[in-house]
């Protein structure tokens, strides 16, 4: 076989064939026209398009064939700052800092990046072209459209990666000398099961409660023989059902979670206390002081369980302010061994204490009844992934005139059993979303 065959991304670009040297033209101008509108998000203009025929022109001209002479002027686009760079001009006159509605096809974009984190599609840019996205039924159609497609994956590699720092599981090396057997299979296997529940959560429009209660989990051989999962075979992975009393059912017992919040060669309680309080309970503490110092392991020739250290830790007044909130609910995850392992006892036998308080006073004993404590507060769990939401969909911090849009978001979502397709037509729909302030 020779020359460059035929593929489906060279079908999709090349929409026809010339036949003859008076056909090359037209058919360039259509090729060119048609991915001009799709890179450059709608916002293509005949200047656009005779600009990218310059370019085919001329490769044609130094003696390049048909392809050679696409080829030259898809190079143009790819490096065109209209396709590099999202644009969203003010409308002309518009008073600086007066506030106004994107156009649809800038809504179009911004719904896109959002949901699949990639360029509209032709479905969607005619809708924006035509001015119809604005329209609150059309835009809910669109979002079910987008969330129940394939493309909304990127949901969890992207948005997940970025809220619950699964992204730093790729760079997780856990000691050598402690957990010999730890790998780049397991470590890949931890991110794509916590992928996995989510893409599952999205793409059946699952309660986002779920993320914390789910009886069920996505394992392959490696991962179920490291949670103990028996009758899982093979590179595969594949959706498992949990007993009731299961410590993996959500996202609080899945390795990546456990791995990420602890050092190479120990637990960190305080670290899994800030995880929790910031991603599930939306409350992040303060960072810490400088030159804050180690935690004694040896008291008088005495091994320190992790509970005694972190006493001794808080004798600090100015540690004490956070660890009082973070250390009673990061010990109560103290069963995990840093790579996620379950155990009952430190390596010297002594028992774990798991006990632990939320932040209102409430108390429980060990992880069961701190996923349970959790649960009886859905609203704070929707809440912090609404903020979250909200805060990947628009690029920006939130700032307090933004609370009252969260507020109403989950009260919305409240009455539809909290659904993850719910959270999305809220954060769509917001202000935040749907508007922008003039420069």
């Amino acid at each position: 076989i020779t020359g460059p065959g035929n593929s489906p991304s060279r079908a999709r670009i090349f929409a026809c064939r010339p036949a003859t040297d008076a056909e090359a033209r037209p058919c360039a101008t259509k090729i060119l026209s048609t991915l001009a509108r799709r890179a450059y998000r709608g916002y293509m203009t005949d200047a656009d398009t005779n600009r990218l025929l310059s370019f085919y022109q001329a490769e044609r001209d130094k003696g390049g064939d048909f392809d050679a002479g696409i080829e030259s002027a898809l190079t143009y686009l790819l490096v065109s700052p209209q396709f590099l760079f999202r644009i969203e001009r003010d409308p002309e006159g518009a008073r600086a800092g007066s506030a106004y509605r994107v156009t649809d096809l800038e809504l179009a974009s911004r719904l896109s990046f959002f949901l699949w984190s990639s360029v509209p599609d032709d479905e969607l840019l005619a809708v924006a072209a035509q001015n119809r996205l604005q329209s609150p039924a059309v835009l809910e159609q669109q979002v079910r459209r987008m969330l129940a497609d394939e493309r909304a994956r990127t949901l969890a590699s992207n948005f997940v990666g970025q809220w619950l720092f699964l992204r730093n599981v790729r760079a997780l090396v856990p000691d050598p000398d402690v957990f010999p057997n730890f790998d780049h299979n397991l470590r890949a296997a931890f991110q794509r099961e916590t992928e996995l529940l989510f893409e599952n959560v999205v793409l059946e429009n699952r309660p986002v409660t779920e993320l914390l209660t789910a009886n069920y989990t996505f394992v392959n051989e490696r991962l179920a023989k490291h949670y103990e999962i028996p009758n899982v075979y093979g590179s595969r992975f594949r959706k498992v059902e949990l007993s009731g009393d299961s410590i993996r059912g959500g996202i609080l017992g899945h390795g990546s979670i456990l791995t990420v919040t602890s050092y190479g060669n120990r637990t960190n309680p305080v670290r899994r206390g800030k995880w929790i309080m910031e991603n599930i309970l939306g409350a992040a503490p303060p960072p810490p002081p400088p030159n804050v110092p180690p935690l004694m392991e040896v008291d008088d020739g005495k091994v320190r369980t992790m509970r005694e250290r972190m006493a001794a830790h808080r004798v600090n007044p100015a540690c004490a302010g956070c660890h009082n909130i973070l250390d009673p609910i990061g010990l109560s995850m103290e069963n995990f061994d840093p790579i996620g392992r379950w155990r009952d006892s430190y390596k010297g036998g002594t028992p774990i204490d798991s006990a632990g308080t939320l932040p209102d006073g409430t108390a429980f004993k060990g992880f069961t009844g701190l996923k349970q404590a959790l649960l009886k507060r859905p609203d704070s769990f929707a809440s912090t992934l609404t903020e979250k939401l909200l805060i990947y969909a628009t690029g920006r911090g939130l700032e307090y005139h933004d609370a009252p849009t969260v507020r109403g978001i989950v009260r919305q979502a409240r009455e539809n059993d909290y659904r993850f397709s719910s959270l999305i037509a809220g954060v769509v729909n917001s202000a935040a979303f749907k508007m922008r302030r003039a420069q």
